[in-house]
């Protein structure tokens, strides 16, 4: 099981990247506008780096929704590979069939 201050952390960056997306994809596409003016582009990269660092999706860390182990994550089930495994030998993820031989 992984700190509950990070799992919290890692919850506090997905509503802020939630709340502050669509501001910061607005002042983005402003900033990267050649047809804009030089000045106007270059206050847009001002107000973005006054921004919050975690208001960014790059730093969403893709976590376990039962344990929050943050490596070996399977995106198509939201889980570890250790969660996975001990759910699929219960069969409780359809579908999914544990191999032995």
């Amino acid at each position: 099981m992984a700190k509950k201050s990070s799992i919290e952390k890692n919850n506090r960056r997905r509503e802020m990247t939630k709340q502050l997306g669509p501001r910061r994809a607005k002042l983005k596409a402003i900033a990267r506008d050649k047809a804009k003016p030089m000045e106007e582009r270059f206050a847009a990269t001002l107000k973005l780096a006054e921004m919050p660092r975690n208001s960014s999706a790059v730093r969403i860390r893709n976590r376990c929704e039962l344990t929050g182990r943050p490596r070996a994550f399977y995106r198509k089930h939201k889980l570890s590979r250790i969660a996975l495994r001990d759910l699929g030998s219960k069969g409780l993820i359809p579908g999914l069939v544990k191999s032995s031989w």
